[in-house]
């Protein structure tokens, strides 16, 4: 017998049936995958299983004896004792042993009312075999490297899912349900769990993630929510994208064979009764079921349709950053970072949580105060993607949020109403009405993306833009950067995303250090430096003064050149920004032509000029 059997079980609140005769089965053993669009019901799902919902029809069918265990996708803001909050996953007993330990505590300090409760509270410590629950507690925690002692508060995102995971794990359940369990955690801890889930023994997962690699390595099977109705596809996910390819192909013949019939009986019906000579009741009946067919089919929901404007094209060279440091208090997140970006670069920043991969956007960008230089290239036209939605108005609607107020916008010259613009992404005219506070966290990434694309850019900025959206808006996401002809930095833990879309990465350390890599996070994994004792011995302070010292040693003419290469590219950015300024408002062309023609090749020489200087003084500047 199965573990769980769902059988026709219907459910909906109020709109079309998140599940409509749904049927599924989950066996021993099995790491099954839930994908959906959002707003499907995956969660939903998950929620009839663990007993938080019940289904309006239908069955759901659990083996006897069977224990389940549910990780939220929400993690907790609460301060608490880690050990004490991993305690909480054995239900009663762990209230036992917190109340033994209280009582313990107040009677060595003299309470003798709280000794006289510790002999009851001690028979049922033995009743639940309470007292191997601190074992227990201390046992997972040690396995996922955790301090028993750490208040939850003080934890970073990715350290919290690791204690909500402990808990869900401390009685050994037979069934184990995720909900999003990558969602804000960074690459570091993504991999932890992927091999930490692998290793348990007969543990069986059903879990919801739109984090492609992480499908890839842990599904066994992939089962899909799609319009109420719940398909099986053995294998991962790529194997789960080439059987749908042939499904989606399937039905879209088999609709198309519907819609030639229903037409021709339409048709007829309307021919009256001379031409059609004698009434067919027979065909009458079928052409009403035929209609009603029509009603009740769901047609798949349309896909995003994202298009970038963009701007005029910048200048070749963004950013020239040179030395740039930034500290808080007494840590130093940023030291001497040195880079340059041209038009055109796709930069994907990786990194562990908190080791400064937004505030190293935000320095470059002239928002926060740093030591260092950043020299920003022409005529650049920013859109922001920001990873905390803090440019949403949460209690104004959809629609507000993106026009700021109007009803009509401009896209690449074309005038759009509005809704019309918010239906590619998805959005009908009565949700784009809606409160933003309203929506799930895949529909406010949209939001965002949608307001995002108004913006004419030739520099797009993207912070955790692939936290909460579908697999299908991901992919369309992925393709419109990747055809984007503007300089894109982003930062993602989404694997898959940056191998697809960036040309070279920032890797930070967490010690301030940045380390620039070709290509995306596989080619980084392939080209990063494997650090052995042997290596390291060789690294001595005294080879390191050796090679500090080769390094300075340039010839009198190379020194010289080095020299004076910042003012040679001082002066050409000064008349780069003076020609820039002259040609911007175009009036020069009508009062002097040739004089504003020969200045705009001039612009143009200049950047060739500044991009090999540029070069130049980087390859003196490594020697």
């Amino acid at each position: 017998m199965a573990y769980i059997t769902l059988r026709d079980v219907q459910l909906a609140f109020g709109g079309p049936a998140l599940l409509d005769g749904a049927n599924f089965n989950l066996e021993r053993g099995e790491r099954v995958c839930l994908i959906g669009r959002n707003g499907e019901g995956k969660s939903t799902l998950l929620k009839l299983i663990d007993g938080t919902l019940q289904a309006d029809q239908g069955e759901v069918l659990i083996q006897n004896g069977l224990s389940i265990s549910m990780l939220t996708q929400d993690v907790p803001m609460d301060s608490g004792r880690v050990a004490d909050i991993v305690a909480d996953g054995a239900g009663e007993v762990a209230d036992i042993l917190r109340q033994y330990n209280q009582a313990s505590d107040a009677c060595v300090m003299g309470d003798m009312q709280a000794c006289e409760h510790m002999g009851d509270l001690q028979h049922k410590m033995d009743q639940f075999d309470g007292w191997s629950l601190d074992t227990k507690v201390n046992t997972i925690l040690a396995k996922m490297g955790l301090d028993p002692d750490a208040d939850l508060a003080d934890l970073s995102g990715g350290r919290k899912r690791r204690v909500l995971l402990a808990r869900a794990l401390l009685t050994q359940p037979d069934i184990l349900l995720l909900d999003e369990p990558t969602n804000h955690l960074d690459v570091e801890s993504i991999e932890w769990l992927e091999k930490f889930l692998l290793e348990q023994n007969n543990l069986t997962l059903l879990f919801i993630s739109h984090d492609r690699s992480f499908v890839d390595r842990l599904a066994t099977r992939i089962v899909e929510l799609d319009r109420g109705t719940l398909r099986s596809y053995e294998g991962n996910y790529s194997r789960y994208l080439e059987l749908k390819a042939q499904q989606m192909e399937a039905e879209e013949k088999q609709n198309a064979l519907f819609d030639k019939k229903l037409a021709e009986e339409e048709a007829w019906i309307r021919q009256g009764i001379k031409a059609r000579r004698t009434r067919n009741e027979g065909r009458v009946r079928a052409l009403k079921d035929l209609r009603e067919e029509s009603k009740a089919r769901r047609s798949q929901q349309g896909k995003v349709n994202m298009g970038v404007q963009t701007a005029q094209r910048s200048g070749k060279l963004v950013f020239d950053i040179e030395n740039l440091s930034v500290s808080y208090d007494d840590t130093q997140l940023i030291h001497n970072f040195s880079s340059v970006v041209m038009r055109g670069d796709r930069i994907g920043l990786v990194g562990d949580n908190g080791v400064g991969k937004t505030t190293l956007i935000k320095a470059i960008l002239g928002d926060i105060a740093h030591t260092g230089e950043v020299k920003t290239g022409t005529q650049l036209e920013i859109a922001y993607f920001d990873q905390l939605r803090n440019q949403l108005d949460l209690e104004n609607t959809v629609a507000n949020n993106v026009s700021e107020g109007s009803d009509f916008i401009d896209i690449n010259g074309q005038r759009r109403h509005i809704l019309s613009y918010l239906q590619d992404f998805l959005f009908s005219p009565e949700r784009a009405r809606t409160p933003v506070k309203a929506l799930s966290g895949g529909e406010r990434n949209r939001v965002l993306l949608a307001k995002l694309l108004v913006k004419p850019s030739n520099l797009i900025v993207m912070d955790e833009p692939t936290n909460d959206l579908d697999m299908v808006t991901l992919e369309l996401l992925e393709e419109m950067l990747s055809e984007y002809k503007g300089t894109l930095l982003l930062i993602s833990h989404d694997r898959a995303f940056m191998d697809n879309v960036v040309t070279s990465t920032w890797v930070f350390d967490g010690k301030g250090g940045i380390a620039e890599y070709i290509g995306g996070y596989q080619d980084y994994l392939a080209q990063r430096p494997s650090i052995t004792p042997t290596t390291v011995k060789k690294d001595s302070p005294k080879a390191e003064k050796s090679n500090a010292t080769q390094k300075t040693k340039l010839s009198y003419k190379d020194q010289r050149e080095l020299e004076q290469l910042p003012q040679e590219i001082e002066q050409l950015e000064q008349e780069q920004a003076q020609l820039t300024d002259k040609l911007a408002d175009g009036s020069w062309f009508i009062k002097d032509a040739e004089a504003a023609t020969l200045a705009s090749q001039r612009l143009s020489d200049i950047e060739e000029q500044l991009l090999e200087k540029l070069e130049r003084w980087d390859a003196l500047d490594s020697k």
